[in-house]
């Protein structure tokens, strides 16, 4: 059993008090924020179902019954990168197979390809290697802009804009003016990994630590940028670090409101220094989804990314705290690497329809989630 957005609370108490969860369920209903142990109940509780109905009385509450979508592409404008975590399959050296570094006119010839879709958003991440110039990026960014003037861009994690700082030499503040002047309208929320410095440690040792993603994060914010913001689970992470990045993002929005989206990233474990380590199942998937939701009670939206997802599952999180599954991405190279067999891309119809058997309302949305189409009316009008 499901609570819906037309029920009061009082079953899904129920249900939680069979799940000695009832207390975490009266602070959700009392809107309360959940402390950083009733985080560890939801992680350790064997009634994952409850905990997702939790999740999804909180979703509803905030959004009903709409799930949005975009329509989107992705262009990963280069593979070469200097940070060598054990768990990326993308990243390659100079001189290695299938390395690569898009000129300006190619990432335009990407946005070019895609002029008969209705695209509102490119989305930009990539590698980092320090020899490429400051320049290179004002350039792909004017370069996205010429072909296409209104479309957003959503470019460079917390990770790139902290080496595109280093190598134009000048302060991050400035740094995300010159960006901003250049094009840039948000930025995605990669490369968060886990904040944990044992995890680091390990796994990611040459990229930034997790203060210095959350201080990079604070500046964009304070240059009028938002972002969305991850966690990249199921490897070696405990879920005390997991519970502790959730608070430390949570903290980072109380303090500047600049986080539009929180999407729990699925490791992919193929083709990895890493590939000894199982990943996530499709619960484990839900599970974050669903704590997410809980956890981060100032976010506004939990997307379910559903490249990291077979789509079946995606659908399913609908149900399990999130609101949004992402868009029609095109072409993506970063998680396909690592063994991603969901599609490159999907149809703008064919997002629709997945949302609708899910039994949600499809919206069509910008980067900044302002309503494009809803189908709503629609739904509205059949009943």
């Amino acid at each position: 059993m499901i609570a819906t957005k037309a029920q009061e609370p009082d079953p899904l108490l129920e249900l939680a008090r069979a799940a000695r969860l009832g207390d975490i369920a009266a602070k959700v209903a009392a809107r309360e924020r959940l402390s950083l142990d009733d985080g560890l109940r939801l992680y350790r509780s064997p009634d994952l179902h409850v905990v997702g109905a939790l999740a999804n009385f909180a979703r509803e509450r905030m959004h009903g019954d709409l799930a949005y979508f975009n329509v989107n592409q992705h262009v990963n404008y280069t593979n070469l990168c200097n940070k060598l975590c054990r768990f990326c399959a993308f990243q390659r050296l100079p001189g290695q197979a299938g390395a690569y570094l898009m000129t300006p006119d190619e990432v335009a010839a990407k946005i070019r390809a895609q002029l008969p879709e209705p695209v509102t958003e490119v989305h930009m991440v990539a590698g980092v290697w320090p020899k490429i110039p400051y320049e290179y990026y004002l350039q792909i960014l004017r370069a996205v802009k010429a072909v296409r003037p209104a479309i957003h861009i959503k470019a460079f994690t917390m990770v790139e804009l902290d080496q595109i700082a280093k190598v134009a030499k000048k302060p991050i503040e400035v740094v995300l003016d010159e960006l901003k002047a250049a094009g840039l309208g948000s930025v995605p929320g990669g490369g968060a990994e886990v904040f944990s410095e044992r995890v680091r440690q390990q796994t990611y040792h040459l990229k930034i630590s997790g203060d210095e993603w959350l201080d990079i994060a604070r500046k964009v914010h304070s240059a009028g940028l938002r972002s969305n913001c991850t966690m990249l689970h199921g490897h070696i992470e405990t879920i005390e670090e997991r519970v502790d990045h959730l608070d430390r993002l949570r903290r980072l929005q109380d303090e500047t409101h600049g986080f539009q989206t929180y999407i729990p990233l699925s490791f992919h474990p193929e083709n990895s220094e890493m590939s000894d380590v199982a990943g996530p199942t499709a619960l484990d998937e839900l599970r974050e989804i669903a704590v997410g939701r809980l956890m981060l009670d100032n976010i506004a939206h939990i997307k379910a990314y559903w490249i990291l997802m077979d789509i079946p599952i995606a659908q399913l999180a609908l149900s399990y705290g999130a609101d949004d599954v992402d868009g029609t991405v095109v072409e993506e190279k970063i998680y396909h690497e690592a063994g991603a067999t969901t599609p490159q891309g999907v149809s703008r119809d064919d997002l629709v329809q997945w949302i609708r058997d899910a039994g949600r309302i499809p919206v069509e949305r910008d980067t900044l989630y302002n309503v494009i189409w809803s189908g709503e009316a629609l739904e509205s009008a059949a009943t």
